[in-house]
């Protein structure tokens, strides 16, 4: 009797390749949405690009957005750019004074550096900004609670 397998959906196991046809896109469309700031992929210890179940939901909104509600990728990089991360992770007045995504609304807080700030040695990809609050619904869930 076979094993049955789990794994979680945030367990990296599609590389762009498989990623890009379960997607019905093109690999150059899944870098360039990296380029924009929109998803940040798994990197193997080679710097391939691995993509989870997650990422694949992800990217899948931003399709949707992009095709039915006609929102340009500019767009979707400018809601995101709204997100109030500041909130989220509870970063101090001394960090949002230097803080580029508390000042800008250029591109999402996932996609700047933050030198001297509490963020400055996180892992983007395990921030509760973009782990909860990037995905279709829960940017409007989170402002009707603040």
């Amino acid at each position: 009797m076979a094993k049955e397998i789990i794994l979680s959906d945030t367990e990296p196991i599609f590389h762009i390749s498989e990623a890009a046809k379960l997607l019905g896109i093109s690999v150059h469309t899944l870098r360039m949405y990296e380029r924009e700031g929109l998803v940040l992929p798994h990197k193997s210890e080679t710097n391939q690009r691995i993509y989870s179940k997650k990422d694949i939901d992800r990217i899948n909104c931003i399709r949707n957005a992009i095709r039915e509600k006609k929102v340009g990728i500019n767009g979707v990089r400018i809601i995101f750019s709204l997100i109030p991360c500041w909130e989220i992770v509870k970063c101090s007045e001394a960090d949002r004074a230097v803080c580029g995504a508390y000042n800008g609304t250029e591109k999402p807080c996932w996609t700047y550096e933050h030198p001297d700030t509490f963020c400055e040695d996180k892992d983007c990809r395990e921030c509760p900004v973009y782990q909860n609050y990037s995905e279709c619904g829960k940017i409007k869930e989170l402002i009707k609670t603040l």
